[in-house]
């Protein structure tokens, strides 16, 4: 009875009653920890000015000769009274080395014992404090310091005090504000909680959570227009609804709806998602004669699994758009970072010349000459490949501007163009490897990165190795799985994955190791005369 009481309150009532308790819950606490907080820092505040105002009394001159005064009282009553009206003290009290009184805000107080027993420490010991006490005027948190003469004795003892209740009429004064505030948080809490009821009612078309649930169980949205497959089954595995697009890849041209899925789509693996209750994304099955992508998501009711629906598309497509978005991501960022680089260069030339520093310019110039020339011959004269030539020259500029020392071997040679209809492996390759080893020696005091290349022999072999903190050995199985990363953060663990994918359509290997002088190593050999792949024909319809 209870549930269903629940049930029928409404969105909106539901939506009030949580916000305006949230909000409440919370100023309760901010409240209670701001009391906790105004009152000690209220406290150290006034205790602190009373001890500032008592070492200020104790070192005026006046004061310190009045007491080889006959009357002391006579001069440093005036003094401390005038001082206490200016500061909005309770009290100054300036006593001798027996506790006695020669200043007091009742002056028919002056020259009897002083009150609260806390002098000690300043008469015998010299120490300035604060303390809080019982005197004559009630409980009050005092200043304490001792008055010195010329030749450092301890002569006396100045004490400098607000009451409790003053304090206290502080703080009520600053929760009084507080409170207003919070009132206002309340108020504003309150509208916003309506404006929210209200939008959502008005987004939902004012269903309730329960009909909007039942309407989803009753009608699942199949858009026939998307390009994806999409088929759903009951708890029984029978076809519930089927959209155009995956009788197509199924081969279905009669109707479908009623039949079990099996009959339709053999390797499925519906059934499975039935039993676990669990979703099952961006697997990768065997369809008649294409390799597609499936994702399988469970219908819940009432916690029950009572049905699945599953999406698949085309691996070849999903594959062509990952590549061409990586090659796209990577040009432009080694763009990005050449623009960059010279742009600092000929920032600095400019600046020298502007300053008449000609001869630095000119070194300058022929620094960067001769690197690019050394470069250069390694890039044009030794490796003649456009492709690598374009990625090295963008991954320099990076590298320069990281401040990696990327390092190309001088015996790296690569004698001829190497496949140009794979450009885009090669891309992937080479850009995800150095990137990968950039991102390793980020954390590194010298950040060393070095490459090599070489085609003598039957493979193209190139070789990648940095000095960061290298690979987990434990892991290394899993180096080249989708979704496997050592770095912190979402949507990572793609990169070794996609080089793994990229060699295997070239019909290469790829090794990866730790070497004794630390960090890492990834060595990639590929067939100049490789086998040709039949994944082109096998996605094609």
């Amino acid at each position: 009875m209870r549930n269903f009481n629940f049930q029928r309150i409404s969105l909106q009532t539901k939506i009030l009653s949580y916000t305006l308790g949230l909000v409440f819950l919370v100023l309760l606490l901010l409240t209670g920890v701001y009391y906790y907080l105004e009152i000690k820092q209220t406290e150290n505040h006034i205790g602190t000015m009373a001890l500032n105002v008592a070492k200020s009394v104790a070192v005026i001159p006046e004061v310190i000769d009045a007491f080889e005064h006959e009357d002391p009282s006579s001069i440093i009553q005036p003094i401390a009274e005038r001082i206490r009206q200016e500061v909005g003290a309770e009290f100054i009290v300036v006593g001798n080395t027996e506790d006695i009184r020669y200043s007091h805000p009742k002056e028919e107080r002056i020259g009897q014992t002083m009150v609260g027993g806390d002098n000690e420490l300043a008469l015998v010991y010299g120490e300035s404090y604060i303390s809080k006490a019982e005197g004559s005027l009630g409980t009050s948190l005092r200043g304490k310091t001792p008055v010195f003469n010329e030749q450092q004795d301890i002569i006396g003892v100045v004490s400098v005090g607000f009451l409790i209740g003053h304090i206290q009429s502080v703080f009520l004064q600053d929760l009084k504000t507080f409170a207003g505030w919070a009132l206002l948080v309340f108020t504003i809490g309150t509208v916003g909680s309506i404006i929210l009821a209200r939008s959502i009612r008005k987004d939902t078309l004012g269903l309730e959570p329960s009909e909007i649930a039942s309407l989803y169980r009753e009608r699942h949205a199949i858009l026939q227009s998307v390009k994806e497959g999409i088929v759903a089954v009951d708890n029984m595995g029978t076809v519930t609804l089927i959209n155009q697009s995956a009788k197509t890849m199924l081969g279905i041209t009669g109707e479908a709806v009623g039949k079990p899925i099996e009959a339709l789509f053999p390797n499925t693996q519906m059934h499975r998602v039935l039993k676990t209750g669990e979703n099952e994304t961006n697997q990768e099955i065997q369809l008649k004669n294409h390799s597609v992508i499936v994702n399988r998501t469970p219908i819940q009711e009432a916690g029950e699994t009572v049905g699945v629906v599953a999406s698949f598309r085309d691996r070849t497509e999903v594959k062509q758009m990952v590549n061409t978005l990586s090659e796209v991501k990577k040009y432009s960022q080694d763009l990005r970072a050449q623009t960059h680089e010279y742009t600092n260069k000929l920032y600095t030339i400019s600046g020298l010349l502007q300053i008449g520093k000609v001869d630095d310019a000119i070194a300058f110039i022929h620094k960067e000459a001769q690197a690019h020339e050394i470069q250069n011959k390694i890039l044009f004269e030794q490796i003649k490949d456009p492709t690598i030539q374009a990625i090295l020259l963008g991954k320099l500029s990076k590298a320069s501007e990281q401040k990696i020392r990327f390092h190309i071997n001088e015996e790296s040679s690569l004698g001829a163009a190497y496949l140009e209809a794979d450009t885009s492996s090669l891309i992937t390759i080479f850009g995800n490897l150095l990137d990968n080893a950039f991102e390793a020696v980020s954390h590194k005091a010298e950040k060393i990165v070095t490459f090599f290349v070489t085609d003598i022999g039957h493979d193209l072999v190139f070789e990648v190795a940095d000095n960061g903190t290298g690979l987990n050995k434990e892991k290394m199985n899993e180096l080249f799985m989708r979704g496997y990363s050592t770095k912190n953060g979402t949507n990572r663990g793609f990169g070794l994955s996609l080089v793994k994918e990229a060699i295997d359509t070239l019909g290469g290997t790829i090794e990866a190791y730790n070497p004794n002088t630390g960090g890492a190593v990834f060595t990639v050999f590929l067939p100049k005369m490789r086998r040709r792949s039949t994944d082109h024909e096998r996605f094609n319809r």
